[in-house]
């Protein structure tokens, strides 16, 4: 990846980041509570976060590499790390011989 793309996939993510941390801390506690920011401003927001998200996309396929994906700390991963120990050698009434 050319150090050009690399630096505007770090502008992209800290342009994200930020505009995640503008909605977190403006958003009010309560349903009931009117948001300080308008309309406009939350619709603006959103089309700004979907350009970002489109232009890391392009990003990364210019690279070749994947994209990021958000996931929960709680989420069970797709893959599970076994360890070398648990797996034993196989008994000789265990062979698969035909």
């Amino acid at each position: 990846m050319s150090d050009a793309n690399s630096k505007e996939r770090q502008v992209m993510k800290v342009m994200r980041k930020v505009l995640a941390q503008i909605i977190k801390d403006t958003t009010p506690p309560t349903k009931a509570m009117k948001h300080p920011l308008s309309a406009q401003t939350i619709e603006d927001i959103r089309n700004c976060l979907g350009l970002i998200s489109a232009r890391e996309r392009e990003l990364a396929d210019i690279a070749g590499v994947p994209m990021e994906k958000p996931y929960y700390t709680d989420e069970k991963p797709s893959a599970e790390v076994v360890s070398i120990d648990s797996i034993g050698r196989p008994s000789k009434g265990d062979s698969n011989k035909s």
